[in-house]
C-alpha cells in the first residue's frame, strides 16, 4: 500500500478514535487527479465517495455524461472534502467543495446524479431534476 495512503488512513483512523461523535469532521485538501465516476473523485491518490449522492454506473444511461459532468467540474482543481469517518470498498467518504460549493449540489442539479436519501437525509433532494428522476434509477441501497 502506498506510503501517503496509508498516513492519510492513520490521521482518519486516529482521529474518529480519538474524538467524541459530534466533532468536527476530518478536512482533507488538495488537488482532484482522477474522477472515477460521478460521485467519486480522487484527491492526490485518496478515492473519496461523495456522501448522499447516486450518480449512475459507467455502464448505465448517464453514466459517461456524469462522469465527463465531474472531470469537467473538478480534474486539476483544488478541493476541500469533509470526511465522515465512513468508508465503503476502497473510498473514503465525504462532502467535497470547490471554490467553497458543495460539488455534490453541482451534479445533482446538472441533472446527472441523484440524491441519496438514507445517506444525505435528503439534503440534495430539492436540487433534483424531474427528468433526471426518470433517467436515473436510484440504487435500492439508497432507500
Amino acid at each position: 500500500m502506498d506510503i501517503f495512503f496509508k498516513h492519510i488512513a492513520l490521521i482518519i483512523i486516529a482521529t474518529s478514535l480519538a474524538t467524541p461523535a459530534h466533532a468536527e469532521p476530518t478536512i482533507l485538501t488538495g488537488t482532484v487527479t482522477h474522477v472515477r465516476d460521478g460521485d467519486t473523485i480522487e484527491v492526490g491518490k485518496v478515492p473519496i465517495r461523495l456522501n448522499g449522492v447516486s450518480a449512475p454506473e459507467l455502464k448505465e444511461p448517464l453514466g459517461p455524461q456524469s462522469k465527463q459532468f465531474m472531470r469537467n467540474l473538478v480534474n486539476g482543481k483544488h478541493v476541500r472534502c469533509e470526511l465522515t469517518g465512513a468508508k465503503t470498498y476502497d473510498r473514503f467518504v465525504g462532502t467535497c467543495y470547490l471554490d467553497g460549493e458543495d460539488i455534490g449540489i453541482a451534479v445533482i442539479a446538472a441533472g446527472r446524479a441523484l440524491d441519496c436519501p438514507r445517506y444525505s437525509g435528503g439534503r440534495y433532494a430539492e436540487f433534483e431534476l424531474a427528468s433526471s428522476r426518470e433517467a436515473i434509477k436510484l440504487p435500492n441501497y439508497c432507500r
